[in-house]
């Protein structure tokens, strides 16, 4: 019986272009956390840091998270910081199956570098070095992942079907 699956990775990996390719392939519903807390909250998750904070963040997106990930067949993309959260963690241990994207960090600089979606974490003035450090702190966690799928290209249906073969 398929769980709720759940990308998990850093920002610009590829999980919501990949989820999305993925549910589709599984004939399954795909949820982006992100794009669900900025419906929910009517403001960009950039917004809600700003006037809120990182704080308050990362509580609703634990709640969000939480509630989503239940166990039912699902696509499930994960902010990048959503899989530090224990609870969140705990979660997908009992009712899913996490699989990290992990895509180069020359990949993701390219990314971010060109994405107009400013994301509230980054030192855009040292991006690359801003990237390596977030990375770097993440990656012991990202390590306890289900799975693993080292992507080398934007192939987002090799990626697919690297995916399903590890299911």
């Amino acid at each position: 019986m398929l769980k709720t699956i759940v990308l998990i990775g850093m920002m610009g990996s590829g999980k919501t272009s990949v989820g999305k390719e993925l549910a589709k392939k599984l004939n399954l519903d795909f949820i982006d956390i992100d794009q669900e807390i900025e419906k929910k909250y009517e403001m960009t998750i950039s917004e809600i840091f700003q006037t809120k904070g990182e704080h308050y963040f990362r509580k609703i997106e634990e709640n969000m998270s939480c509630k989503l990930i239940n166990g039912k067949p699902c696509v499930i993309s994960l902010g990048g910081g959503g899989f530090i959260n224990i609870k969140v963690r705990n979660k997908i241990k009992i009712d899913g199956i996490s699989i990290w994207i992990n895509t180069g960090l020359e990949k993701i600089y390219k990314r971010l570098n060109k994405s107009k979606n400013k994301r509230p974490l980054l030192n855009y003035k040292k991006l690359k070095q801003s990237i390596k450090e977030i990375y770097n702190k993440r990656k012991p966690i990202y390590k306890k992942a289900n799975y693993t799928i080292q992507t080398k290209s934007d192939n987002k249906k090799f990626i697919v079907e690297k995916i399903i073969k590890k299911l």
